[in-house]
């Protein structure tokens, strides 16, 4: 039986047997692998591999958050959802996060503060996602790319709420971050 390698966390990783390329764009790949996983089962893998991504949640001094809305095609609908994009070859996390902010907000910010790292959909994308927070927001002209088309808009944290009960708030990236934030990063009120 192959020996299985271990993660930084001393648990088990799969062994590579092979693995071919499938598809190689600008955005992502596709890969296909034969592995023996943990437990000895030896399986094909199909695997969406990506860069990473980083989130923005831009919070504004009296606690509301900046969402943008446009189009996403793979749904066939308008989305409303946290700034968001690719970290590009050689960037760092927080050079994107930046970039990104400006891009597609036109703000700037004086803090970024790492909330969450997650796996949007780990069974078949390699895709990790970092969600900051940025705080101390100064308004500026965005810089959409070209094919970009983004309307942006503050909302209130109630507001989010009843977007997210009524399901008209359904990009999970922006629910994570939005209910990561609500539940573990505000300071509760005083009575």
């Amino acid at each position: 039986m192959p020996v299985l390698r271990e993660d930084s966390l001393g648990q088990a990783r799969a062994r590579v047997l092979k693995s071919k390329t499938m598809y190689a764009g600008p955005v992502f790949g596709v890969r296909k692998d034969r592995v023996v996983e943990p437990g000895g089962v030896t399986v094909i893998r199909d695997v969406v591999t990506h860069s990473g991504s980083v989130v923005l949640l831009p919070l504004f001094d009296d606690g509301r958050v900046l969402l943008v809305r446009q189009y996403r095609h793979a749904v066939g609908s308008y989305l409303w959802e946290l700034a968001a994009g690719r970290i590009e070859p050689r960037e760092s996390p927080l050079a994107a996060a930046k970039r990104e902010l400006l891009e597609e907000t036109g703000y700037t910010a004086r803090r970024f503060r790492k909330l969450l790292e997650i796996y949007p959909s780990p069974g078949y994308v390699s895709e990790r996602m970092l969600v900051y927070s940025a705080e101390g927001l100064t308004a500026g002209q965005p810089r959409p790319e070209a094919d970009e088309r983004i309307t942006a808009r503050q909302f209130s944290l109630r507001e989010l709420d009843v977007m997210m009960r009524r399901g008209s708030l359904r990009d999970a990236k922006s629910v994570a971050g939005i209910l990561y934030h609500a539940r573990f990063c505000r300071t509760p009120r005083r009575k």
